[in-house]
């Protein structure tokens, strides 16, 4: 009896849902957390983790959807976001590109067009090389480039580390010969001779660790795991913009949804699995809210301008 009460209920409200702010229970039907990326990566793991905990709290299913944009990034995964319902039906982890660059590239994604549910990750990123590349930091880099064409690889030109990576070039007096967007940055990416140079996470890299040359981390602080690998930002005078993750939705999402993300999603951080994570990979995991979250994205749109000023 009650499970025939409680499946009317659910079909009152979302027959109604059209004159309702919100859905009394939500979820009230499966949930997608859209991930613009290949599988493998913090956030696809870390989106999984809150996805399976979301499942388990509420018994309604919640699943995680890769979608890699290949040369255009996170954008297409974005815009599928922005194109979908605001019911909390689907949800966006996204990198800091999406809120700080994707509203300066003309794609139809504006500054107010996604509510940040929470930020919960920073990215160990890097800039490193193969490990016989007659370099080993920024300088030995600069110093190489000056007289032999380096090729930059990157998970698409809109990104905070490859902006960062471009304008720590031109501080230190070289520039690029080219770049490409990659889907995935790895070892065979280095060995394989496709990039020179790679702007990727430290997990990408870990199996090669010690085949390879890390030539500074992007992101306000050094990677522990890292010993003597110094900021990018410390290397060349650039800015320390860095690259992290969050959930999105659609502005217009009713605050209750929102609540219910938070809530489930900063108790999986806060969880064992993701702490274990953290100490074992260098990434920084946590918890900011919705307000803290917008601030700190205001705070970044300006880190981005002093860099593309430096670009131009």
């Amino acid at each position: 009896m009650k499970t025939f009460a409680r499946v009317a209920l659910l079909s009152f409200v979302t027959a109604f849902s059209a004159f309702s702010p919100a859905s009394a229970e939500y979820p009230s039907g499966p949930v997608q957390f859209i991930v613009p990326w290949p599988p493998g990566d913090f956030e696809d793991i870390l989106t999984r983790m809150i996805a399976s905990d979301m499942e388990e709290a509420t018994g309604v299913s919640a699943s995680v959807v890769n979608k890699p944009g290949g040369g255009d990034g996170p954008f297409p995964g974005a815009l599928e976001v922005l194109n979908g319902p605001t019911d909390g039906s689907l949800v966006g982890s996204f990198v800091i590109g999406v809120p700080v660059a994707g509203p300066n590239i003309g794609i139809g994604i504006e500054e107010d067009s996604f509510i940040p549910v929470g930020i919960f990750l920073t990215y160990p990123f890097v800039l490193a090389a193969s490990g016989d590349a007659p370099y080993e930091d920024m300088a030995g880099l600069a110093a190489y480039a000056q007289d032999n064409d380096v090729v930059l690889g990157h998970f698409g030109g809109g990104l905070a580390p490859t902006r960062a990576s471009m304008a720590a070039a031109k501080n230190m007096g070289f520039e690029f010969a080219d770049d490409s967007a990659f889907d995935l940055l790895d070892c065979n990416t280095l060995s394989s001779g496709d990039a020179d140079v790679i702007n990727t996470t430290l997990a990408l890299i870990e199996p090669c660790l010690d085949e390879i040359n890390v030539l500074a981390n992007i992101g306000e602080e050094p990677i522990a795991k890292l010993d003597g690998v110094k900021t990018l930002a410390e290397q060349s005078g650039v800015n320390d913009l860095e690259l992290w993750n969050g959930l999105f939705v659609k502005k217009g999402t009713p605050q209750e949804v929102i609540d219910v993300l938070a809530k489930i999603a900063a108790d999986t951080m806060a969880g064992d699995e993701a702490q274990q994570l953290m100490q074992e990979t260098g990434a920084r995991v946590y918890w900011q809210g919705m307000e803290e979250s917008q601030a700190r994205i205001e705070t970044d749109r300006g880190k981005l301008a002093e860099l593309i000023e430096i670009l131009q």
